[in-house]
């Protein structure tokens, strides 16, 4: 039954997000590095933080933090045996049949169209940056849920670029003409931009 008295405000949310990536050793830099390899030649005037910036914008929405946060658990969960069989066992050894993980990570890419769709295919196949890292099994750490997620947010970040750079094509301008605060989360008041 949904219980409408509880609400969970969005700065907690946004928190753990960040802290859930800081945790599992992935930084926003690392997220954005993957967005400026993949879009830097496409874009002139693109700098990394255009990319940092729109890497915070997809990590402040909501539906792409909940993703994050049940991916995160569930590989922390099967890190420390915690899950019941055979479900340990699938996840803690990222079994190759097992989609759970990337059609969680897929829902969140849903809302930045297709472009975002068709990279988080590439990334997922060709597992760039951090990506590769966290698809690497190395001693006991297991990341079954946050490789797709961190190549859905790159995807996404990606993807609101490519649809910023054809404003600007039309407009007659590059990203060398814009600030990348333009591209971050969206400020509380005035006073922030």
């Amino acid at each position: 039954m949904h219980n409408q008295t509880v609400r969970v405000h969005s700065e907690k949310v946004t928190a753990a997000t960040f802290s859930a990536l800081e945790r599992r050793g992935v930084t926003v830099e690392d997220i954005a590095e993957i967005v400026y390899e993949m879009q830097s030649p496409y874009n002139e005037g693109l700098l990394m933080e255009h990319c940092v910036k729109s890497v915070e914008r997809v990590l402040h929405k909501r539906e792409v933090q909940h993703a994050i946060l049940v991916g995160v658990e569930l590989d922390e969960l099967a890190e420390k045996k915690m899950l019941s069989e055979p479900l340990q066992s699938i996840v803690g050894s990222d079994e190759g049949l097992f989609g759970v993980d990337e059609t969680i990570a897929l829902g969140s890419v849903f809302t930045y169209g297709s472009i975002a769709v068709t990279t988080f295919g590439h990334l997922d196949k060709k597992k760039i940056g951090i990506i590769n890292k966290l698809d690497t099994k190395i001693g006991g750490s297991v990341h079954t849920f946050l490789d797709d997620l961190v190549a859905s947010v790159a995807a996404s970040a990606a993807s609101r670029i490519a649809h910023r750079m054809r404003d600007l094509e039309e407009e007659g301008e590059t990203f060398a003409a814009i600030s990348p605060k333009i591209l971050g989360p969206q400020p509380k008041s005035t006073e922030d931009i």
